[in-house]
């Protein structure tokens, strides 16, 4: 085989491992999002399936690279490890809604809240862990990550010392273990 030749195969081989990958990433889109419009919905009608099919179908067409982007030989495993870390948020979750009703209802109300803004730096170098962290930060009541960079700088609002003095601790250490960074 010339070299011309060669390097005609390779695009080839190259073209349909990419078209394989999406393909895959679509399909698994597809399926998600239909079994969730299953579950979701209760209804088995077959119209309703079908609508539901349909607009499954779209959806995956036009977003399979945002759920299962590039499918890399190490994807499952920080997909599994994000699903690991899913119920240590919303236990996390659950305990600042607690604290927060504490805060709420106690009668030293005005005295116990204390709001302020402070910085710290991570190690967290993709961009996928750093939205995570700043979204798990987001998402738990009594802080809001007001900024946060590539570089791995936030800056998150705590409603008091008590809801801003775990932070980054454990939280970082759990999005550094997800995707696999060394913090």
């Amino acid at each position: 085989m010339t070299d011309a030749n060669k390097g005609i195969a390779e695009e080839t081989g190259n073209t349909r491992a990419r078209f394989f990958k999406s393909f895959l990433s679509f399909l698994i889109t597809f399926v998600f999002m239909f079994v969730t419009w299953i579950v979701l919905s209760g209804k088995f009608d077959p119209l309703l399936l079908w609508l539901g099919g349909i607009s499954s179908f779209f959806v995956a067409y036009y977003f399979y690279d945002l759920l299962f982007p590039a499918m890399e030989q190490g994807y499952f495993k920080v997909f599994f490890r994000f699903i690991r870390y899913t119920p240590w948020l919303i236990l996390e979750i659950i305990k600042a809604n607690f604290h927060l009703l504490y805060l709420a209802f106690h009668p030293r109300m005005k005295d116990l809240i204390d709001p302020h803004i402070f910085t710290f730096k991570t190690n967290l170098k993709s961009d996928i862990a750093i939205t995570t962290l700043a979204n798990s930060i987001t998402l738990t009541p009594g802080t809001i990550t007001v900024t946060s960079d590539s570089d791995g700088v936030f800056r998150v609002h705590a409603i008091d010392r008590e809801s801003a003095k775990g932070l980054p601790g454990t939280m970082l250490k759990k999005v550094a273990q997800v995707f696999g960074e060394k913090i």
